[in-house]
């Protein structure tokens, strides 16, 4: 009820002919955007967590993710102020989080999702 995940695509790219799945393309995203939207719109989240650059950059540009993680990004989505704190895609590809200065910015980013109000709200009480 408190925590709601979403992928930017909606629908399964398929497969890399080199192995793993293949990424969306622009295209692909675009076909889907208006559903995340809409989402966005009905279920009006105050923070937003984007994880990998393919989801960071659908909200704010990013050339390097040194750029964007490890900090508080205020930024108007679907009409409405929302808090983006990104973060790195965990994936086996990359080793980028487990390094620096990757691993450092994950940490700050992880403690400020749990400083926001948002994320504090889903301790029991």
């Amino acid at each position: 009820r408190q925590v709601y995940m979403a992928a930017v695509c909606r629908c399964f790219p398929g497969k890399n002919a080199k192995g793993g799945d293949r990424v969306p393309s622009r295209e692909e995203i675009a076909n889907c955007a208006e559903w995340l939207q809409a989402e966005i719109r009905l279920l009006q989240p105050r923070l937003i967590i984007p994880v990998g650059k393919l989801a960071i950059s659908r909200f704010v540009a990013v050339n390097k993710l040194t750029d964007v993680i490890g900090q508080a990004i205020n930024i108007e989505v679907e009409g409405a102020r929302r808090r983006l704190i990104a973060l790195p895609h965990p994936s086996g590809a990359s080793t980028w989080h487990q390094r620096e200065p990757g691993k450092r910015l994950l940490h700050q980013a992880l403690d400020l999702i749990a400083q926001t109000p948002e994320w504090r709200a889903l301790k029991p009480q």
